[in-house]
């Protein structure tokens, strides 16, 4: 079950990250300018960002398979218009249903694992479904873009699509939200298969000792005055959820350290490489797969590192971040064409970010009610790609002020220029962890429960 899960998952970072190899050929396919293809990025990161919320709402209303199955349906929907369409605006639509499909998955996903293992396994296991995930931009990077070049667009997306539907009906057969539950399928025929009925949860006998110790109760949020104007209910149970400084500090910690990750390999890596510091295509496509390898190394050491140091673990995204940022900014200053050398070094540092991130749902789990669960983890998920969304379109935006933005007029200078829109991101996401780490301190200190 788990693994058809983080299955969908990796189909959802295929379809998010079906362009990262594409800027170039998706600008001569519609014929578009930088900041036009910012948008292919920013309107799914927007969409995607979102809609986080009003998912995580519905994931506690209709539980995790039922999302993860419609964004499935969402993607391959999208896909579909992305292959067949000439027109920009219809592309556009497009990415517009693959973000939606995409913020439906991942949170889902990350739902589901409370439910079926212990909280001691809890870290490992969410880097794992996150490593699973990251081996899906190893199609998008080098595969995808082979058979774009080979057998042309609409063969490229076609065949992502159907990967999506295909994926979308294992899931229908395999998924269960909790043990106990039936599959969509067995749902709807009515009858419950006994593999549903007898599974039971690692989690059944909970370790002690820090772990032990369960979220707050609802209780222990502040209460908020109701608005009585109809349709602010979401806002009132978002002001309450925000009120707890872990739940905030969470957000921070994923707002911080993936989007440098995320611009990269969503959009502007492939530009950067090969219209800025001058690599080939296949040179270009090997450092992006160093990218994607190094993401999931990443995830295999940071999971047993953050379960064995729950109190550290945000301190270790904070160092990270800091790495991050460092290498980058020895890219920018340095004169001239950063060498191969550096370039290796920033492909494999900048990569940990993601996994680093993941860190968040933990620290999310541990400040957030069960009741807010879903709502929780959307709310968190947004702070990434809130960044990332910013920073893609900002990068375009610099671009065109510098009359760099198309490949015939793509430089080194321009790109170095336009990524530096970065820094004041890490300097404002470290902030503001250092801030809030303290006033989640505080806060458990005040209720006796020690900082997670």
């Amino acid at each position: 079950m788990w693994g058809v899960a983080a299955l969908s998952y990796a189909v959802a970072v295929i379809n998010r990250s079906s362009l990262a190899a594409l800027g170039p050929a998706t600008q001569q396919h519609f014929d578009i300018d930088a900041t036009t293809l910012s948008m292919f990025a920013m309107i799914q990161l927007v969409v995607y960002a979102g809609l986080q919320i009003p998912v995580g709402t519905l994931l506690d209303r209709f539980g995790a398979t039922t999302m993860i199955l419609t964004g499935g349906l969402f993607m391959a929907a999208g896909q579909t218009i992305m292959a067949t369409v000439a027109d920009v605006w219809l592309a556009i639509l497009a990415r517009v249903l693959v973000g939606a499909g995409d913020a439906c998955t991942f949170i889902s996903v990350m739902r589901l694992l409370p439910e079926w293992f212990s909280v001691r396994q809890l870290p490992v296991v969410s880097q794992l479904t996150g490593l699973i995930g990251q081996a899906g931009q190893l199609v998008s990077v080098t595969p995808l873009a082979l058979v774009v070049a080979g057998f042309g667009w609409t063969s490229g997306f076609l065949g992502v699509a159907a990967i999506g539907v295909l994926v979308m009906i294992l899931g229908g057969f395999v998924l269960r939200n909790a043990p106990g539950d039936g599959t969509l399928a067995e749902r709807l025929t009515g009858r419950v298969g006994r593999l549903s009925r007898e599974a039971r949860s690692l989690g059944a006998g909970e370790a002690t000792g820090a772990f032990a110790m369960p979220p707050p109760e609802t209780g222990m949020m502040p209460v908020i005055t109701k608005r009585r104007m109809p349709g602010l209910g979401f806002w009132d149970k978002l002001r309450r959820l925000v009120a707890l400084p872990g739940v905030r500090l969470a957000f921070w910690v994923h707002f911080t350290s993936p989007f440098a990750l995320n611009v990269f390999i969503l959009l502007w890596g492939t530009p950067f490489l090969t219209g800025g510091v001058g690599l080939d295509s296949a040179t270009a496509s090997g450092l992006l797969n160093i990218v994607v390898v190094s993401s999931m190394t990443a995830g295999l050491l940071l999971g047993p590192l953050s379960s064995r140091f729950v109190e550290r673990r945000v301190f270790m995204n904070m160092g990270i971040t800091t790495a991050v940022m460092l290498v980058w900014l020895a890219v920018l200053l340095w004169a001239g064409p950063p060498p191969m050398w550096l370039l290796i070094v920033l492909m494999i540092v900048m990569p940990f970010g993601g996994p680093a991130s993941m860190i968040a749902f933990e620290v999310a789990r541990s400040h957030t009610p069960r009741s807010f669960a879903g709502f929780g983890t959307g709310f968190v998920n947004m702070g990434g790609f809130i960044a990332s969304l910013l920073v893609i379109v900002l990068i375009g935006f610099v671009l065109d002020l510098q009359g760099a933005g198309s490949p015939d007029h793509y430089s080194l200078t321009a790109f170095k220029v336009a990524f530096a829109v970065q820094i004041p991101f890490w300097l404002c996401g470290l902030t503001m962890i250092f801030v809030e780490q303290r006033r989640t301190k505080r806060w458990m200190q005040e209720h006796g429960r020690r900082l997670r």
